[in-house]
């Protein structure tokens, strides 16, 4: 049986791992759509697309959806998913591109993910010529960012800098000393990172968009 060119779906705000009580909202999705929903969350690995459609259930940005499971081939998955990019580890960095940035503090069981955002942090404290994302690029100019993969939850090439201490510590200073009240609240709560991360995103293919 071939797959279906349309899904009827269901869903619902989920809380905490849990399905509130509010209303079950119900919208025609393409097979393109619920592809590009599914693979955000599992990635291009065919086995897992073939288990997320065959349970009919699948959560994502804060929303669980239900349809009625169907199966699939793995010819039939290999054409799908090949609609969606794969990593390229010859697009090169390029920091006009980068659209956020990602903190990684501490490691093992201690690792924490702090996301700053291109739009939150071009604001500057009064009297300081640069803003933090300014300061923030200038050190992955020095520290040349090295490609790590493409993220299909950002759909976003991820690139990293590796800090040592000295730099990490300083430049989280210099972010600090730069940053507007809000920011500043936010970064003075930090550790130095050990890392950041760069996402510079890809054009989207054909998302379900946001849910009413």
């Amino acid at each position: 049986m071939p797959l279906p060119e349309t899904i009827a779906m269901r869903f619902t705000e989920e809380d905490a791992g849990y399905v509130t009580v509010r209303p079950v909202v119900k919208q025609t999705f393409r097979l393109a759509e619920l592809a590009d929903m599914v693979v955000s969350v599992t990635g291009k690995t065919v086995s897992r697309v073939q288990q997320v459609f065959r349970a009919g259930t699948v959560v994502y940005n804060g929303y669980r959806y239900w349809w009625d499971g169907f199966a699939s081939n793995e010819n039939e998955l290999a054409g799908l998913l090949a609609l969606f990019p794969d990593d390229d580890p010859a697009r090169l960095f390029n920091p006009a591109e980068a659209a956020a940035a990602t903190f990684e503090i501490g490691g093992g069981a201690q690792l924490s993910l702090v996301g700053i955002a291109r739009s939150e942090a071009l604001a500057r404290r009064l009297f300081h010529k640069r803003s933090p994302w300014e300061i923030l690029l200038a050190a992955a100019k020095d520290s040349a960012p090295r490609y790590e993969k493409y993220s299909h939850a950002e759909r976003a090439d991820i690139y990293r800098v590796h800090l040592s201490a000295e730099m990490a510590a300083a430049l989280l200073k210099q972010m600090i000393d730069a940053s507007p009240r809000t920011l500043r609240k936010k970064l003075t709560a930090l550790r130095p990172p050990a890392a950041v991360l760069f996402f510079l995103p890809r054009a989207k293919l054909a998302g379900p968009g946001t849910p009413p």
